[in-house]
């Protein structure tokens, strides 16, 4: 048995109605800073209320930044970080799913980091110095980030238990990595109650997004013993209640098995890490945006699987995934795939088309080069290494 580090410091209230403990726990400030999305759903369904009355009961002052995007940008994280900085926000509370809790990470970062002017005064910090790859600096942090509290309303990333977050940036690109230890969440609320609104084609998308981390991680070449463990219990229970979540979604039952799995992918990235598919995916959405990361991960896993399958490389894994997946008769690696491609189907999304989100086949090769320079640490995790060309492959073989 290999060894292996673990570090998940976040304390974690977990089950349906768990929203209405938050006002009771010792919040790690006096004035909050409450981030989520320019969409309408946290206030239609009634949750930004919610998260509010939590602190006034818990005796903290908030002020609303609601402006994050589906892939949280650059420019908003620092308007964000810059506006908790100057309105004395001593903790960043994220109300929302992924793109939410990656984009409040980045504003914790910022607001504890401003850039000093040349007059000597204190001006907006930028994220692009903390952030990896591409053209980012991937400066340690001066100053400790600002604590962080998650309440998320979906099941798709695990991001309220890891310390890791992805900002875009339009002008150059580039979609990129943000790490560090401490930027882990010191409180997190995952109430499945929260996730039953979610509209089926986002569950779909979402639930993929969680159920990929754990089975990249169980087949990265950074996989460890912990890892493994967590990894197959996420897939298992994500493969289980996906489909009844697509197509029940008032099911709580279901949607607190599918909140688990979730949970579980962002232990299992603490644990071990994704691979060159999430790279990938990062470079499709670094040149279009509005494209969601499950839907783009979606699309290619397929294609990138086979790939792993055809070399060989994991062939126990793969069998092993499709047992839990549902085939507890499987024997070869490729029942992975038509496993994959069962659940994809139950859940309607087995035929998305990248054109529908504007890509064209001419753009393949760019992305492909895109994601492996900016995101090599990824393509790092995989079990058989793959090239620019390998990429472009799969890309053109994912496309439709």
């Amino acid at each position: 048995m290999n060894g292996y580090t673990y570090f998940a410091p976040t304390r974690v209230l977990f089950g349906a109605g768990k929203l209405a403990e938050l006002g009771d726990r010792k919040l790690p400030g006096d004035k909050a800073l409450i981030v989520t999305t320019g969409g309408t759903s946290v206030k239609r369904n009634g949750y930004l209320a919610r998260v509010e009355a939590e602190l006034e009961r818990a005796g903290v002052a908030h002020e609303l930044f609601d402006r994050i995007e589906p892939n949280p940008l650059r420019e908003t994280v620092n308007e964000g970080g810059w506006i908790a900085h100057t309105h004395g926000c001593d903790f960043v509370l994220a109300l929302g799913g992924g793109s939410v809790m990656d984009g409040s990470k980045g504003i914790c970062a910022v607001a504890a980091n401003p850039h000093t002017g040349a007059d000597g005064t204190e001006q907006p910090g930028d994220i692009w110095d903390f952030v990896n790859g591409g053209t980012a600096k991937g400066m340690r942090m001066e100053h400790d980030p600002l604590p962080l509290v998650c309440v998320t309303t979906t099941a798709g990333t695990g991001s309220e238990v890891d310390a890791g977050g992805v900002i875009s940036c339009e002008e150059n690109d580039e979609k990129l990595r943000l790490g560090d230890p401490r930027l882990f969440p010191r409180l997190s609320v995952v109430d499945p109650e929260l996730m039953l609104t979610v509209p089926a084609r986002l569950t779909a998308f979402q639930g993929f997004d969680a159920l990929f981390h754990s089975v990249e991680c169980y087949i990265a070449n950074t996989h460890t013993p912990m890892g493994d463990m967590v990894c197959r219990e996420g897939i298992r229970r994500a493969a289980h209640a996906l489909p009844t979540c697509v197509n029940e979604g008032d099911n709580l039952e279901a949607r607190s098995e599918l909140a688990f799995a979730n949970t579980l992918g962002g232990y299992a990235m603490d644990a071990s890490g994704t691979t060159g598919c999430h790279g990938t995916e990062h470079g499709m959405s670094a040149h279009h945006h509005d494209l969601p990361h499950g839907a783009g991960l979606i699309m290619i896993a397929r294609a990138y699987h086979q790939h792993m399958i055809d070399a060989h490389a994991c062939d126990e894994r793969y069998v092993d995934m499709a047992r839990l997946m549902g085939n507890t008769e499987a024997t070869a690696p490729q029942d992975f795939i038509v496993e994959l491609t069962r659940l994809m189907e139950a859940c309607h999304v087995d035929d998305l088309s990248m054109a529908e989100w504007g890509i064209a086949p001419d753009e393949l090769a760019a992305m492909a080069h895109n994601a492996i320079t900016t995101n090599g640490a990824l393509f790092a995790h995989d079990p058989v290494a793959l090239t620019v060309d390998d990429v472009t492959e799969i890309l053109e073989k994912s496309y439709r």
